[in-house]
């Protein structure tokens, strides 16, 4: 074998080797993805969690009247904060569009999504990682009172309005296939318009999950013409997800979804923290960190990282009540209600 061959061999072998290095860097930057724990130091380093979220979505996400980001997805956002950086006023939000949420996760543009997304397979492959349910919902329809319809049997050949990129769009159509209805569906990226064109009797009916529908009806001119029918088509688990590739920044998100549902479940409030730290209760001293470990040490936690949430924005059933129940939107909690009520809200101990 000639001395070229062998060197022009030996160059070609460098050229792969260095290629086969540089690959998972490459892939990393096209996907935004991050290795164990890098995420979590990006987040400390910038000193913020960049959430994506919405403004648009009265309870969900709006701006109040002082152009202040509230609702029951933004106080989870703050919660984090809190939980993390000990400030629950160090978030950067990010209002997306229902079509760009999926992009915005995939390429790392923001930390975490809270932003009404539902749970699914398919998103969970190529999204992100979903996190834990933090609202159960279901696909319902909304008409004007004067229609007279009750069932989906009499919206055949209706026009729907209905937000592009959504599971809702999906369900939508799967709803009328399977009953061999005819529709026509009225698409807008932009979830304002979808109402609005519903509003002014452009469409017959409206879809979307029941308590987006309970909101946008609440801020008609005309609340009470319009009616959300006794239909659930879909299941749809609302919950944060996170950017592939930091196990340690999903574990963190989901523990503080975990604390603040076992907070309310143990009593703990946002006006009796301090008191409860020397709680009778070992289970209520653990969880806000004052004897023993839950794990927060090893997800680079700060000792009383549940205690700081609660504080910031109170337990699950105060989130709940200031922005989707008594005080926000008046819809009951129904399968939102604790396990130990009824409901499906159940967390795992923090141990």
């Amino acid at each position: 074998m000639s001395r070229k061959y062998l060197f022009v061999v030996s160059i070609l072998i460098v050229i792969a080797l260095f290629a086969t290095a540089c690959q998972p860097a490459e892939e990393e930057a096209a996907t935004g993805g991050a290795g164990q724990g890098e995420l979590v130091q990006r987040i400390k380093d910038r000193g913020s969690v960049v959430c994506g979220s919405r403004t648009d979505l009265a309870g969900f996400g709006e701006l109040d009247a002082n152009g202040r980001n509230v609702g029951f997805d933004i106080d989870f956002c703050r919660a984090l904060a809190a939980a993390l950086l000990g400030d629950p006023e160090a978030v950067e939000f990010v209002p997306l569009s229902a079509a760009e949420r999926g992009p915005a996760l995939q390429t790392g543009e923001v930390d975490v999504l809270s932003r009404n997304a539902t749970w699914t397979s398919t998103r969970d492959a190529q999204w992100g990682n979903f996190t834990a349910v933090w609202f159960y919902d279901g696909q319902g329809y909304m008409v004007p009172v004067a229609s007279g319809i009750t069932e989906i049997e009499q919206l055949d050949g209706a026009t729907v309005c209905v937000t592009s990129g959504t599971t809702t769009e999906l369900n939508l159509a799967d709803s009328f296939n399977q009953r061999g209805l005819d529709f026509t569906a009225v698409t807008f990226e932009d979830t304002a318009t979808v109402y609005s064109t519903y509003e002014e009797g452009r469409c017959d009916a409206s879809t979307s999950d029941k308590s987006q529908l309970a909101s946008v009806r609440q801020g008609f001119a005309n609340p009470d013409d319009h009616v959300i029918l006794d239909i659930t088509i879909s299941k749809e688990p609302l919950t944060p997800a996170v950017p592939s590739g930091d196990d340690q920044w999903f574990d963190i998100v989901k523990v503080v979804v975990w604390g603040l549902i076992n907070a309310e479940e143990l009593g703990v409030t946002q006006s009796n923290v301090e008191q409860m730290k020397s709680s009778d209760n070992i289970k209520v001293r653990r969880l806000l960190g004052s004897e023993g470990e839950w794990g927060q040490s090893d997800l680079g936690l700060p000792a009383d990282a549940i205690a700081q949430a609660v504080t910031a924005v109170g337990n699950y059933g105060e989130i709940y009540e200031r922005h989707i129940g008594s005080g926000g939107l008046n819809i009951p909690r129904g399968p939102n209600s604790l396990w130990t009520e009824g409901g499906l809200i159940y967390a795992p101990p923090m141990r």
